[in-house]
Formats: structure tokens, C-alpha cells, sequence
């Protein structure tokens, strides 16, 4: 391990992260696990994310002690309300020895942290937490030299603990700060560091407390709707009439005339700004803004009825594809052997759902643009603000700061652009605040999905073949004011995103596995689970119908072609949690006197991230419990038990509270969610046309951990939402007899299938 001594570099304003970096850069008193400057991993082929050639002019920074005894460590995605800043944390402060309380995690800045690509895959724990592990390992092993020779004694006579190395046997002792101070020492990053084994930790694999949630509680400026900044005035943007389209001829052309005379009487207005069919106001208060974007009178050009979205399928169907082979192993069956299904699945198009809608603040000044931001791909977005603006990348500073949630990609960048280009036209930082309606209508959906399958069962109840195909449309959404304004083509995209979790999990003899890939019909990106949801969907809920033609136990039936160990073991853990009895059966449509149908159902699947064949995260396993309203069709969810197996758990705390969100919006998603479309374009403008799962109707829950402290991390983060739907459907076979093959199970649907 060199180190080296970087020449000092200008001062910035400490209040950004880009000062942040230069300070500690040049800083005494510091010791720093840095790698050399260089440009971001491109994006697979047909995979989701923007390429760039940018190198920064300084060094990325991943690990910092200061002599004070506090640890900054640097990551570059960012916590979307999933923990990962307290399981970073964890992280660092277990190969450093150090309390918890003494690491501070910087995430996400562009000027800051590693360009280490989008949050998304559920990686971040599992895959860029990796190079922060090592490095906190890297200054642990610098530190510990260090204080061997300040002390006088061999390394292996000292111990480490709470940020101080000990004597063994002895008083004698140094903290970290001492070690480093007066001195400025900047170590390569490595990678054959030794790490700590699993044995020997005493702060991964424990709970710990959320590190956010204090601020959040105490009203610390943690969130971007709050950022305030001198001389910052308020935009509001006027979107054209095609809510929710990104591509065709109309898009960016659609503009015919702004009346800014309009708006004349509106106190306190700044500009009206208009570039193509970007068309936003700039006043001196957010009311005022509010009121020119209501008031202003916009002529636009007719444009196309969307195509008739009210049942997805036909419209997918008819929408050009191009067939892409994921796998063709073994021999399908000859037509008329055994028994074969064929099954089609529905998946809807539905909504992140935002609880805030997006907000920004953007800050056009001679050097550069500086954005306060609730992205979830920062480096991204600065790549699509530089194209938007004709800047450098070097002139960005992008801070990231909390948002509303969405677990996939909401307006959140969108508003970033219109921000951008509102505070560039008035030389003045501004905020846009998006409205509900404006959420609603415009954020990237997530898609719609149709499932085609042929599965065949031999006479003695074996797996012979299966035959599947995935349909899903593209989510490849640009930030959505490069279209309007014309700096990106308003074409058709189509991304390679239909083949997560594609292969089923079970033995089948001979499998053929397809992927359409379409380009999108409305505006679409990754939502939690992107394809493999629905996809698991299928599979599981075909391997429930192949099990009741076999004449076996639903989880028998699974275990009997599970290759898998782990999850076999998974499988039967939750079997047993949920009290699982074989052979027994529900209502399946004989109501009992109090007029009400009962049944249970079962799902487990594993998510596959990336193009295929991808890699894995988390297993999971559902066990549901329902009743059904045999006058109504109502569904309640009676009891739930979901288990998963993460591998090693940094925190288990936040494991299960991962797990718990992923099953509360499922629930929702399965049993309510569908966004609704009229010609105009989407038409779920509230909260009143796209209704969420309430607190009331959360079941009890019980969550199995399976123990793997000594196995790697696995994505946790959306593993657990894939079993929902299928567990949901073939608990609904069990109570009502029939098999519903289209979420969302809104009573409407669960009546018509009731009696027809």
C-alpha cells in the first residue's frame, strides 16, 4: 500500500459536497482510501442507464478518518427509505472497529462519492457495498501498523476496539484521530485487503436503529422539497395534452401558441419559458407560480388518441415485437403426451405512487449548475442535464438529498430538467414543486406485462416440459424534458428488461424460454420487481395448477422438483411457520353459513436481476391466508407468513422492515392497483382513481429469516414482492374454486368470477 500526498487544490463553500471533497483532499490530519479518477461502467447492452466518457479531474474518495476520531464514508447510491445507509455504516464500522455513532455515510453526491451507476437491482448491499468493505479494511490495516510502531509493540500484540488500538495485557492504548494527526495520507484502494471474518463481527449481522430517522424526527433539513437557498424564486411547468407519452411524432411538436398576456396581471411573475412543448412560469412566490401555470393560456395542436388501454392485452399484442431466445434445453414433449396447460397472464400497468410529488431545486451560476435533487441515479441524471444544457459534466454538482418514496423511477429526475431550465432562462436558483395531477399523469408507469405458457405434466405427476413467453414493453423513459424540448428523438425505445426471473425455478425436462421486447405505449421504467414479478407471477401460479392436476400437495408438489437447496429449505421453513397441513383444502366455492369463502395459498420464487442470465438476490416464500365475501367478492388477507433467505444480513432489523414493505405493496399492487387510461392519455389524476392498500387492511404478519450470517449478502430489497401475486391467486383458487389469471383482484372481478 503506497501513499501518496496530493497537492493542495482550491477552496469551495464548505456547505456542498464538492467542497466536502476538496477539503478532505487537502486536509491534515486525514487519512483517505481514494482510487484514481475514472469513467463510469457502461450499461449492458438493451439495459437501463446512460453511457458517458467523463472522467473526474479528482481522485473518488471512499474512506476517511479524520483526527477527530469521525469516519466518512463515501457510496454512490443512494437510500430510497430501504436502510442501506445504516447497513453501509454497519458496514465500515465493523472492519474499522469503531462505534456506529462515529461513521458518517455520504451517498449519492456526484461531487462527493463514486460514480458506481443507479440504485436499482437491489445491488447495493450485495454488489457496491464491496469496494467500501475493502477500503474500511484497507485503513484499519494502515492504522494498525501505525499504532504498532507508535506503541512499540508487534501488531499481533494489539486489538482493536471502539476506534482505539489496546495492548494486550496492557493499559497502553491510541485512538485513531491521534494516529493520524498533522499528517495527510492518501492510500490506493486495494483489492486483496484481508477482510474480517464472519466469526469475529460484532456489529454486522446485529439490529441497529435507523441512522436517518433521528434527523427526520427532530425537522433536520433532510428532504428536497425543504431546500432553501438566497434569492430562490418558484417555478411551476405546464405539460402538453398527451399525459403520459414520450414517443411519437406529436411529442415535441405539439405547441402552437403561449398568451403570456394571459398572466400579465399575476403579482409577482418572472418569465414565462418555452422551448418546444416545454413550457413552465417563474415567479417570486410558489402561490404566484401556481396561479400563471393555472391561468396561462396554451394552444396546442391536436394529437392522437392513445390506443385502448382499458385491457392491456390487445394492445400489447398488437404492438411490434422482437423476439429474443433466452434458453431451449432438452426435448418439449410430442403434442398429446401427458397433460398440457395452456395459460395466459395479465399483468397491469400501475403506478410508484409517490406519497410527495417530485420537487427540485436548481441553482444556474457562472460556474456551472448545482441541483439539489431526490434522484435515484444521480450520476445519470447529471449525464441528461449536461445534454439538456450544453454543460460539461464537470459543471454539475448534483445533491442528493431524501425524496418521497417510489422504489423505482418516479418524476423525480423530470423535475430536476424543468427546474434546470427555469432557474438557466431567470439567472436564479428555482424551485419546481410537481402537482399531484402532474405526478400522477406523467411519472414513468410501471409496465404492463402479458405471460404466455404451455406446461406439461407426465401421467406419473413429473414435469416434462414448459414453454413461456414474456411480453413486456420497454422502459427506457427519458427524462422527460429532453423530448419535449427536442434534444432527444421522440422514437420509440425498447430495452431488453422482460427476461428477470423468466426460467421458473422448477425441473422441467425440456424448458423454451422467450422474450418479446416491445417498445413501451405509455411512458414506463423499473418498478419494484420490474419483470420478474409478473413473471413469477405465471410461473407460480401454472406450478399451483400442475400440482391440483397431479392430485398432490401444492408444496409437496414444489419441493418434489426443486433442485435448489436453499430453497427447498426456505420452502419448508415457512411450511411450518404457517402451519401448513398436507392435502388440506379450502372453500373452493361452498360458502358455510356465515355466506363467507376460505382458502390458503403458496408461492416461492427467487428475483434474477439483469439481462439474462442475470444474477440472484434473495429467495422468498409466501404463505397466505384469505376470506372472501361470497355477496360482495371482497377479499380480506387473514394472515401472512413470508420468509426469505438474504444470505448474510447486515441488519436484520432492516431486513425485516424491507420484507414488510415489499408485502404491504404488493398487497396493494395485487389487490387494487391498475392505472386507468381514456383517449387523452392516463386518467388516474388522484388519489380517488388509483386507491392504495389502508392500515387497516395490513394482515398480521410473520417473518422467517433463514440464519446464512456465513453466506454472502443478497439483494434484499425486492426479492420479497414476487411471491405476493401468485400466493394472493392461488389462495383465491383455494377459497372460491376459480383461477384469476389478472391481478388486481378487486371485488368486481373475484363477483364475476364467482358467478360465471
Amino acid at each position: 500500500m503506497t501513499a501518496t500526498t496530493l497537492q493542495p487544490v482550491a477552496q469551495a463553500d464548505p456547505a456542498t459536497p464538492r467542497a466536502l471533497r476538496l477539503a478532505l483532499l487537502q486536509a491534515t490530519g486525514v487519512l483517505l482510501v481514494t482510487r484514481a479518477p475514472q469513467a463510469a461502467a457502461r450499461p449492458a447492452p438493451g439495459q437501463p442507464g446512460a453511457a458517458s466518457d467523463y472522467v473526474p479531474a479528482l481522485p473518488d474518495i471512499f474512506i476517511a478518518v479524520r483526527d477527530s476520531g469521525e469516519v466518512l464514508a463515501f457510496n454512490g447510491h443512494v437510500d430510497l427509505g430501504t436502510g442501506i445507509r445504516t447497513a453501509l455504516a454497519q458496514i465500515v464500522a465493523e472492519e474499522l472497529d469503531v462505534p456506529l455513532s462515529q461513521v458518517h455515510m455520504v451517498l449519492g453526491h456526484t461531487e462527493a462519492t463514486p460514480n458506481q451507476g443507479p440504485t436499482i437491482a437491489s445491488a447495493s448491499i450485495q454488489i457496491s457495498a464491496i469496494p467500501l468493505r475493502r477500503a474500511a479494511a484497507q485503513a484499519r490495516a494502515w492504522l494498525l501498523v501505525r499504532a504498532a510502531q507508535q506503541l512499540g509493540v508487534a501488531p499481533d500484540q494489539l486489538e482493536a476496539q471502539d476506534g482505539e488500538f489496546r495492548v494486550r495485557g496492557s493499559g497502553a492504548a491510541v485512538g485513531y484521530g491521534t494516529l493520524v494527526q498533522g499528517g495527510h495520507v492518501a492510500l490506493p484502494l486495494a483489492d486483496d485487503v484481508p477482510i474480517k471474518p464472519v466469526e469475529s463481527y460484532r456489529i454486522v449481522g446485529r439490529p441497529a436503529g435507523r441512522v436517518d430517522i433521528p434527523d427526520k424526527a427532530r425537522g433536520v433539513l433532510t428532504f428536497v422539497h425543504d431546500v432553501r437557498v438566497p434569492g430562490m424564486l418558484h417555478g411551476r411547468v405546464v405539460r402538453p395534452p398527451y399525459a403520459g407519452r414520450d414517443s411519437g411524432d406529436f411529442v415535441g411538436n405539439s405547441l402552437l401558441a403561449v398568451d403570456r398576456e394571459s398572466v400579465r396581471d399575476v403579482p409577482g411573475l418572472v418569465e414565462v419559458v418555452v422551448q418546444r412543448d416545454f413550457v413552465g412560469v417563474v415567479a417570486e412566490r410558489e402561490e404566484y407560480a401556481v396561479l400563471a401555470a393555472r391561468k396561462l393560456r396554451v394552444q396546442w395542436k391536436p394529437v392522437p388518441p392513445m390506443p385502448s388501454l382499458a385491457d392491456p392485452e390487445p394492445a400489447l399484442r398488437a404492438n411490434p415485437a422482437t423476439r429474443r431466445e433466452l434458453l431451449n434445453d432438452g426435448e418439449m414433449p410430442p403434442a398429446g403426451t401427458g397433460k398440457t396447460l395452456e395459460r395466459h397472464y395479465v399483468w397491469p400497468y400501475q403506478m410508484h405512487g409517490s406519497i410527495g410529488p417530485s420537487c427540485a431545486v436548481a441553482d444556474w451560476h457562472d460556474d456551472g449548475l448545482t441541483v439539489w435533487s431526490g434522484t435515484q441515479n444521480p450520476h445519470v441524471l447529471r449525464i441528461d442535464l449536461a445534454r439538456l444544457c450544453g454543460l460539461g459534466e464537470d459543471s454539475i454538482e448534483i445533491v442528493r438529498m431524501e425524496a418521497a418514496g417510489c422504489y423505482g423511477r418516479n418524476c423525480a429526475d423530470d423535475v430536476c430538467a424543468d427546474a434546470a431550465l427555469l432557474s438557466r432562462a431567470v439567472g436564479h436558483p428555482v424551485r419546481v414543486q410537481l402537482s399531484r395531477e402532474q405526478e400522477h399523469l406523467w411519472e414513468p408507469k410501471g409496465a404492463a406485462q402479458l405471460m404466455d405458457v404451455s406446461a406439461t405434466l407426465g401421467a406419473g405427476g413429473e414435469l416434462l416440459g414448459y414453454d413461456f413467453t414474456s411480453r413486456y414493453p420497454s422502459n427506457d423513459a427519458p427524462t422527460l424534458a429532453l423530448v419535449l424540448a427536442g434534444i432527444v428523438p421522440n422514437a420509440p425505445r425498447t430495452l431488453e428488461m422482460g427476461d428477470r426471473t423468466a426460467v421458473p425455478p422448477y425441473d422441467y425436462r425440456a424448458r423454451r424460454i422467450g422474450c418479446d421486447d416491445t417498445p413501451a405505449i405509455v411512458r414506463a421504467s423499473w418498478l419494484r420487481g420490474v419483470s420478474a414479478l409478473p413473471n413469477s407471477f405465471a410461473h407460480e401460479c401454472v406450478i399451483d395448477e400442475l400440482a391440483a392436476e397431479a392430485g398432490a400437495d401444492p408444496i409437496d408438489f414444489r419441493l418434489r422438483h426443486l433442485p435448489d437447496p436453499r430453497a427447498a429449505e426456505l420452502l419448508r421453513a415457512v411450511a411450518d411457520a404457517a402451519g401448513w397441513q398436507r392435502g388440506a383444502h379450502g372453500s373452493r366455492g361452498k360458502t358455510g353459513g356465515n355466506g363467507m369463502l376460505r382458502g390458503r395459498g403458496v408461492a416461492y420464487a427467487r428475483y434474477i436481476h439483469s439481462r439474462f442470465p442475470g444474477f440472484g438476490a434473495a429467495w422468498a416464500a409466501w404463505v397466505v391466508d384469505v376470506a372472501v365475501e361470497a355477496a360482495t367478492g371482497r377479499i380480506t388477507v387473514e394472515k401472512l407468513v413470508v420468509g426469505q433467505d438474504t444470505g448474510m444480513m447486515v441488519n436484520p432489523d432492516g431486513v425485516r422492515h424491507q420484507i414488510h414493505g415489499n408485502v404491504v405493496q404488493t398487497l396493494s399492487r395485487v389487490l387494487k392497483e391498475q392505472v386507468r387510461f381514456d383517449a387523452d392519455g392516463v386518467a388516474s389524476r388522484e388519489w380517488g382513481s388509483y386507491p392504495l392498500l389502508t392500515f387497516p387492511e395490513i394482515p398480521p404478519l410473520e417473518v422467517v429469516l433463514m440464519p446464512r450470517q456465513d453466506e454472502p449478502p443478497m439483494g434484499a430489497g425486492e426479492s420479497a414482492s414476487l411471491p405476493g401475486a401468485p400466493a394472493i391467486a392461488n389462495a383465491l383458487f383455494d377459497a372460491i374454486g376459480v383461477r384469476l389469471r389478472r391481478p388486481p383482484f378487486v371485488p368486481e372481478t373475484v363477483l364475476a368470477a364467482l358467478r360465471g
